[in-house]
């Protein structure tokens, strides 16, 4: 991801994206590890069924942000940023964007080897796109989880990098995404 040349920071729209898409991801993971972690029964199925629906959703608001930023472009970079900066975190939004693309297609194609639906929050279930076959299943599921790690670290990172824009450099980075009633701009 780069930086675009648009004045002004990022609309309402933009910033409600990218909060969505957070919540869901810090809510993805503590439930990977709960249900990974969880005995077999009715909990972890519906662990499993949470963490799954917010996949899907998580695929699908990603695609929507990579469509409004196509659409309507992102903000110069902040005047105080330097340019290695600017590169470490184009580097960072773009592996995210990547992964968080392909993290629930992997785990859809996963869950159709392994036989079983994708639900979507009880709403509805995407059916399987292959067939069983568990040792594919088994493979998917390990790319699934080692992407989840690196979407973890990434995700570590990018908010260590907004706190410390915050709290240390004090350059008006991290309020480029805030909604205005928590002192955005």
């Amino acid at each position: 991801m780069t930086y675009g040349t648009l004045s002004g920071g990022y609309s309402g729209f933009a910033k409600l994206l990218h909060w969505l898409v957070a919540i869901c991801v810090l809510m993805t993971i503590p439930a990977a590890f709960t249900m990974s972690n969880a005995a077999p029964g009715p909990m972890q199925d519906g662990l499993y069924n949470f963490h799954k629906s917010l996949g899907v959703l998580i695929f699908v608001l990603i695609i929507v942000r990579i469509i409004r930023r196509w659409v309507g472009g992102a903000p110069a970079p902040e005047a105080s940023v330097a340019p290695w900066q600017r590169a470490a975190s184009s580097t960072v939004h773009g592996l995210l964007y990547v992964l968080l693309l392909a993290m629930p297609i992997v785990g859809h194609l996963a869950n159709s080897a392994y036989g079983a639906t994708t639900p979507f929050f009880g709403l509805f279930n995407i059916p399987p796109i292959l067939g069983k076959n568990e040792d594919l299943a088994n493979q998917l599921f390990l790319y699934h989880r080692w992407a989840g790690w690196a979407v973890a670290a990434l995700a570590a990172l990018h908010i260590a990098a907004a706190l410390q824009h915050y709290f240390i450099l004090k350059d008006g980075v991290l309020q480029r995404m805030l909604p205005r009633a928590l002192g955005g701009n």
